[in-house]
C-alpha cells in the first residue's frame, strides 16, 4: 500500500485513518481555510493533522492520555498552531459552536450525535468513521431522530495495479475494509 510522504513521518500509535479516507472527509465535507472543525476519536490523530494543514481550526477530542502524547508528538512535528488537542467526552459535551464539521472516530459515536448536532453550524457536516455495520445502523438512527439531512454512506476501497511488461492486472493485496464512512448536514 502506497503512503503520501506527509503521512510516513508522522507517528502511529493506534490504527489510523488512512488518507484514503480522510479524502474522502475532505472532499465531501468541502473543508476549507475556514472551516472549524470538532474530531473526537483523536487517536494518533491522523485525521486532525490533516484538517488542521487545510482548516482555519481544529479541536480535537480524546478521552485516552497515551494517544494525546503520540497526537502532540504529530501536532508540533507539523508545526500546526490552529490544532488543539483535547482532554474530553465528547459524549458528554462538546465546547466548540457554530463549527463546520464534527468527525467522530469512535466506537460509540452514535452516543455523541445530540452534542454534534449543538455544536454545528446549519449546513454543517457531521462524519462517522465507524469500523461495523451495526455501528451505521445506530448512527444513522440518530442521525435521523436529529433531523439530520443528505445522510450518505460509503466505503473506500483501494487496489493496488501491477503494471508489468507481461501485462496489467490488478494486485491480490490492497486495503480493502477499514470503515464505512457515514456523512450528514445539519438541516
Amino acid at each position: 500500500m502506497f503512503i503520501p510522504q506527509s503521512y510516513r513521518k508522522l507517528k502511529r500509535g493506534p490504527q489510523v485513518m488512512l488518507p484514503k479516507d480522510i479524502g474522502m472527509v475532505l472532499t465531501y465535507t468541502g473543508v476549507s481555510r475556514n472551516s472549524v472543525c470538532v474530531d473526537a476519536g483523536t487517536g494518533s490523530g491522523w485525521l486532525a493533522v490533516s484538517l488542521a494543514r487545510v482548516a482555519k481550526e481544529v479541536y480535537s477530542y480524546d478521552t485516552r492520555d497515551e494517544f494525546s502524547k503520540i497526537a502532540e508528538r504529530n501536532r508540533v512535528n507539523e508545526n500546526l498552531d490552529n490544532l488543539v488537542l483535547k482532554h474530553g467526552d465528547v459524549t458528554k459535551k462538546i465546547e466548540e459552536r457554530n463549527v463546520d464539521l464534527v468527525a467522530l472516530d469512535m466506537p460509540n459515536s452514535h452516543l455523541a450525535v445530540k452534542n454534534a448536532h449543538k455544536a454545528l453550524k446549519i449546513e454543517g457536516y457531521i462524519f462517522g468513521y465507524l469500523p461495523h455495520m451495526e455501528q451505521v445502523k445506530a448512527f444513522v438512527a440518530k442521525l435521523e431522530r436529529y433531523k439530520f439531512a443528505n445522510i450518505f454512506v460509503c466505503e473506500t476501497i483501494v487496489r493496488d495495479i501491477f503494471v508489468r511488461k507481461e501485462g496489467v492486472r490488478p494486485s491480490t493485496k490492497g486495503v480493502w475494509h477499514t470503515a464505512y464512512l457515514v456523512f450528514a448536514q445539519k438541516a
